[in-house]
């Protein structure tokens, strides 16, 4: 007869899978090999990384939708839109303090920018659930129709509020151009891209990983009914992740905007494409997948646009057909997907 285990007895932990992490180091190692100068891989890499980190900003939102929620909401990008247009509006009146060569100043604008476009995406979120999503939880194919003509409508009531034609975003005045670390140049904007991404992860993983909320959210992904038995909402507690969602896409939209120095109504759709692949090679759900898939794709597309510019054009795809070739659920899949 089997013996039960004692109540003292440790449980084991599931080891954490670093291949993925040693895979994102090779991309680093390979692209020093193939550019040769240590100052230009420098700039490619910090270039690659603020891309990247910007993706994965704008890619977490719909992760923790479809992770935690279970929704394919193709009508993302509208939010993506929102954030970028909102910063252009909220940027536009703080001319005074774009324009100063103060960076305290410059930090004040584009910060009120983000904060603008976040609370403007979720409220939009909110609307978005209620009278899009709500209907159509469990039925994948009519989310997928439904959220994108969500989008189109979107796209169209933001060519009447700010019109059809491209609107410039510029960086404030201290963003611009470039420290020179040794012989590399990296751009200010850059820099302070990395230092958001990596701020948005790291609370993403703390509050995901380490709260109460968290672990709440995660029991009604698991149990619902054993959640709402004890006395919590799950469906307030699930909007809330949809508000949040959409907030974070706004975020993303402004340093996306910023990035790209000008916004177009399409720029959600734009988008979209790259942040369905990042989640595709992340794992479906996965946070932690979206992080490294996102930094993974930044990379290789600074790297093939310097060295082989024409293969950097599908460098998005070629990456994710390898990826699921070697891993065919993505990096870090989530159970039960």
């Amino acid at each position: 007869m089997s013996q039960a285990p004692s109540a003292g007895a440790a449980i084991p932990k599931a080891q954490f899978d670093t291949r993925p992490l040693w895979l994102l180091a090779a991309v680093m190692a390979a692209g020093a090999a193939l550019v040769g100068s240590g100052s230009t891989w420098l700039t490619l890499t910090v270039a690659g990384l603020a891309m990247g980190l910007i993706v994965f900003i704008i890619a977490s939102g719909l992760t923790l939708v479809f992770g935690l929620m279970d929704v394919l909401n193709f009508g993302h990008g509208v939010f993506i839109a929102v954030g970028a247009f909102v910063a252009t509006s909220v940027m536009g009146g703080m001319a005074d303090w774009t324009g100063s060569a103060s960076l305290g100043a410059n930090l004040v604008a584009v910060g009120a920018a983000m904060a603008v476009a976040m609370a403007v995406a979720g409220a939009i979120g909110l609307v978005f659930e209620r009278l899009i999503v709500r209907p159509v939880y469990g039925q994948h194919l009519k989310q997928i129709l439904i959220t994108m003509g969500g989008m189109i409508i979107g796209e169209e009531l933001i060519k009447v509020i700010w019109g059809p034609a491209q609107i410039p975003l510029p960086l404030p005045e201290a963003l611009r151009g470039a420290l020179l670390l040794g012989d590399a140049a990296v751009e200010r904007y850059r820099l302070l891209a990395v230092v958001i991404g990596l701020g948005v992860f790291a609370l993403l993983a703390w509050v995901l990983g380490r709260t109460k909320l968290g672990l709440l959210i995660r029991a009604g992904v698991q149990d619902r009914e054993m959640v709402e038995a004890l006395g919590y909402r799950v469906r307030h507690l699930f909007l809330g992740v949809f508000v949040a969602g959409s907030a974070l896409a706004g975020l993303g939209g402004v340093l996306w905007g910023l990035y790209q120095q000008s916004v177009v109504p399409q720029i959600g759709a734009q988008v979209n494409t790259l942040i369905f692949i990042v989640i595709i090679i992340g794992g479906l759900g996965s946070t932690l997948g979206s992080f490294v898939g996102a930094l993974l794709v930044g990379l290789v597309a600074n790297y093939l646009g310097f060295v082989a510019p024409k293969a950097a054009l599908f460098s998005n795809i070629a990456l994710m057909m390898a990826v699921l070739l070697w891993r065919p659920q993505g990096l870090y899949p989530v159970g039960g997907r």
